[in-house]
């Protein structure tokens, strides 16, 4: 499935870019490198760059977006200003903020099968493909339903499926779960991590909800005023003076941490989960 035969998939050096009429670039002189397979949180404050840099990463900037782009984007070893939007799409899967922007058939297969249609495939290899896609988001048993019929989590489980339909080498997904309770995002996440460990999708996950999302990651890059100002893994992040001056979420068991080691209670490492948190505090335990 993954086109690109070297380890990096999207590489950036130097971007910048200001939208039409702008008067500053709305991100700056990003250079970053992701490898394929990993599952990236791209997080920071509302208005950082973020989605901007995903436009970027699927070609809506510069071919949809004009507005003046400098330096170099690389994703699957196509250079994104030299190629189109569609030719991008086939390496690139987008999955928007809100699914009702994404979702417009009939039926949930009619949408699941649109990608597919637009690159005129088979119509034995495209039944494949919808029927896979649909059973791996788990709405199987949904694919005769019209999606505005449906709860906002089943329909960003078809949002996920029109766009796993296509086999994309990268997946990006723009704060997925900010329309669902606690419950629906959980599931969610548990879908997307299943894509990336089983299928070896690259995932960059735009999110706010680092409490549920950060044990899924191996990377984390937090963006401020369109510059990306770190960049690692999440306990690396997490555990920064930087992050939490930001603003970034924290996670909870994280902070509980910080807080046991400021009253005498040292755990061997700094947990990101609560699964962490609890064997880490048992471990101490039993030394005490």
């Amino acid at each position: 499935m993954l086109a690109n035969t070297t380890l990096a998939i999207i590489e950036t050096t130097d971007l910048t870019y200001t939208y039409p009429g702008a008067t500053k670039p709305s991100i700056k002189e990003v250079s970053i490198t992701i490898n394929k397979g990993d599952f990236v949180i791209l997080t920071g404050p509302s208005g950082c760059g973020k989605t901007t840099l995903c436009r970027c990463f699927n070609g809506l900037i510069p071919h949809f977006y004009n507005g003046n782009l400098k330096g170099k984007i690389e994703v699957a070893g196509l250079n994104v200003a030299d190629h189109k939007i569609h030719q991008l799409a086939r390496h690139v899967g987008l999955v928007f903020q809100n699914p009702e922007n994404q979702l417009f058939a009939l039926s949930v297969e009619k949408d699941v099968a649109f990608g597919l249609e637009n690159f005129a495939m088979p119509r034995d290899e495209m039944r494949k493909r919808v029927d896979w896609a649909l059973q791996m988001a788990g709405i199987t048993e949904l694919s005769e339903r019209p999606p505005h019929e449906l709860s906002g989590g089943q329909q960003q489980r078809v949002a996920i499926a029109s766009v796993l339909a296509m086999q994309p080498d990268i997946m990006i997904l723009d704060e997925p779960t900010s329309f669902l309770d606690p419950v629906g995002a959980q599931k969610i996440f548990e879908v997307i991590n299943e894509l990336n460990k089983k299928l070896g999708i690259t995932l960059i996950l735009v999110e706010h909800r680092l409490d549920l999302a950060a044990k899924y990651a191996n990377n984390v890059i937090v963006m401020d005023e369109g510059s990306v100002v770190l960049n690692g893994t999440p306990r690396e992040i997490f555990t920064s003076e930087e992050a939490r001056l930001i603003g970034v979420g924290i996670p909870k068991a994280t902070k509980l941490y910080q807080h046991l080691k400021q009253n005498g209670v040292h755990l061997k490492t700094a947990p990101v989960t609560t699964e962490e948190t609890v064997n880490l505090l048992r471990e101490a335990l039993k030394h005490d």
